[in-house]
C-alpha cells in the first residue's frame, strides 16, 4: 500500500485523508490549525500541526518518503505554491494539488505537479447536472463532450438484454457496468441484500428491476436517456 501525505485539512483535504485511511492507506495529515489536526489524529497514521512552507519541518517528519502528496491548502495561493516547490525539491515524485483559480492552476502545472484539481468547480458541475437530471445518481464529466453517469435502469429496459435494448445504437452510449442488489438468505432465515457489480457486461446480459447502469456517453445524450426513467 502506498503512503500518502495530505497537506491542508479543510473539508476537501479531510475528506481525501479520511477516504484514504478507510481504504487502509498510511496517511500523514498536516495542517497549521491544531484543531483540525486533533480532529483527524485518532484515525490518521500520523497527524501534525505545522506550516506547510516550513521545509525543515516537513523534512523532519519524513514527508520526502511518501509516494503521493496531496496539497489541499485553501485560499492561500502563496502557501500552496511554496508547499509544492518544497515537495518537489525534497523529491516527492507524485503531487496532486488543489487549485483556486486558472492562474493558480497554470502555476502548479509549470511547477510540475502530477495533477491539478478544482473540487469546488467539479462539485458545481455535479450539482448543476443533478438539478437538470434529477433521476441520474452520479455524473462525472470527463470532458466537454463525454461523461460517465450512474442511471437507474428505465422500466422499458427491464427483462431485456443489452443487445435487445440497443443502447449503443439508439443513444451512442456504452454500458460499462451493471450494479444490482442480490437477495441472500441469512442463517436466521431473514433476507438481506448484497451489491453485485457486473463489469463490462456482454450483449446477452439482461437488465433486471432495480439495476443501476454505469454508462459512458455524450453529455447531450444523457438528458434524453434520463427522460425514460
Amino acid at each position: 500500500m502506498r503512503q500518502f501525505a495530505v497537506i491542508g485539512l479543510g473539508r476537501f483535504g479531510y475528506s481525501v485523508a479520511e477516504t484514504l485511511i478507510r481504504k487502509g492507506a498510511e496517511v500523514l495529515a498536516i495542517d497549521r490549525d491544531e484543531e483540525k489536526v486533533q480532529k483527524i489524529s485518532d484515525i490518521a497514521t500520523f497527524a501534525v500541526a505545522m506550516d506547510a512552507t516550513d521545509e525543515k519541518g516537513l523534512k523532519s517528519i519524513g514527508i520526502q518518503n511518501v509516494d503521493v502528496a496531496v496539497v489541499s491548502i485553501g485560499e492561500d495561493i502563496e502557501s500552496s505554491v511554496l508547499a509544492v516547490m518544497i515537495l518537489k525539491e525534497l523529491g516527492v515524485k507524485e503531487i496532486v494539488a488543489k487549485a483556486i483559480t486558472d492562474l493558480h492552476a497554470r502555476i502548479l502545472v509549470n511547477l510540475g505537479v502530477s495533477k491539478v484539481i478544482f473540487p469546488e468547480r467539479e462539485m458545481g458541475r455535479r450539482l448543476a447536472n443533478s438539478l437538470v437530471m434529477p433521476t441520474v445518481h452520479d455524473f462525472i464529466q470527463l470532458s466537454e463532450e463525454y461523461s460517465i453517469a450512474e442511471i437507474p435502469a428505465p422500466k422499458e429496459f427491464q427483462g431485456k438484454s443489452l443487445k435487445e435494448i440497443g443502447i449503443r445504437a439508439r443513444y451512442n452510449m456504452n454500458v460499462l457496468a451493471i450494479r444490482r442488489k442480490v437477495p441472500t438468505i441469512e442463517d436466521e432465515g431473514e433476507t438481506s441484500y448484497r451489491e453485485e457489480t457486473i463489469i463490462s457486461p456482454s450483449a446477452d446480459d439482461k437488465i433486471e428491476a432495480g439495476d443501476v447502469l454505469v454508462v459512458l456517453g455524450e453529455n447531450r445524450k444523457f438528458q434524453k436517456l434520463s427522460k425514460l426513467i
